[in-house]
């Protein structure tokens, strides 16, 4: 179990890294910066990387929705859910830290803003209401979930999984981004949200509840479609 948490740590803490170490340090930089596109792929990216590193030692979750779902479909064990869920969300709350510390060093330095966190109303990127926020955070999660169960199932081909979640977690945020910056992960809102300014705490609630609904539907649906 150790080696199986820190592997979730290290996959978390890269996935928050990466998708909003790219949000913050190179989306918005004039002339070059990566912009939604970049920061898309960049959360694609990190997942898929992990998955290939550390996938085989804790199955590659990074993340409490992911977690949940798999239990609802019968693929992870009760008892390891509370394990690891800590170890994402500690691993989210380090690499937090981290580029905390990296964004204060800017010259005149006056706040990190946003810090890339997810949100609605006045929070949300384009404005898009709290209902508007909870249901598509409900359906992408849910869909994230067949994508990740129906990628790791026997009746494909071994070793393409990761590249087809990372593909997957990459269309997600080129949806979502406008609507609430894109969560469907407790863990990488959780961690931005503790030094965001701004009402990211007060709104993180909603991307505890709904990335978690959304990945039970996701496993209860593929377990209507599977084969057994």
């Amino acid at each position: 179990m150790f080696k199986r948490t820190l592997a979730e740590f290290i996959g978390t803490f890269w996935l928050v890294f990466g998708g909003c170490g790219s949000a913050v340090l190179a989306a918005g930089v004039a002339d070059v910066g990566i912009g939604w596109l970049g920061v898309s792929l960049a959360f694609g990216l990190t997942v898929m990387t992990m998955a290939y590193a550390v996938g085989g030692i804790s199955g590659g979750h990074f993340n409490p929705a992911v977690t949940l779902g798999l239990k609802v479909a019968g693929k992870f064990e009760v008892k390891d859910v509370a394990p690891y869920w800590i170890a994402q969300v500690l691993g989210g709350l380090a690499v937090a830290a981290v580029l905390f510390v990296i964004v204060s060093g800017q010259p005149e330095f006056a706040g990190v803003g946003g810090f890339a966190s997810n949100g609605y109303g006045e929070a949300s990127p384009q404005g898009y209401s709290m209902v508007s926020g909870f249901v598509i955070e409900v359906v992408l999660t849910a869909v994230f979930l067949i994508i990740i169960l129906g990628a790791t199932s026997g009746s494909v081909p071994d070793g393409f999984a990761p590249i087809a979640i990372g593909l997957g977690l990459t269309l997600i945020h080129l949806i979502s981004i406008p609507v609430t910056n894109t969560s469907v992960n407790p863990a990488r809102s959780t961690a931005v949200a503790i030094f965001a300014e701004g009402p990211a705490l007060q709104q993180l609630w909603l991307f505890w509840v709904a990335p978690l609904i959304g990945g039970v539907i996701g496993a209860v649906i593929w377990a209507a479609l599977r084969e057994d």
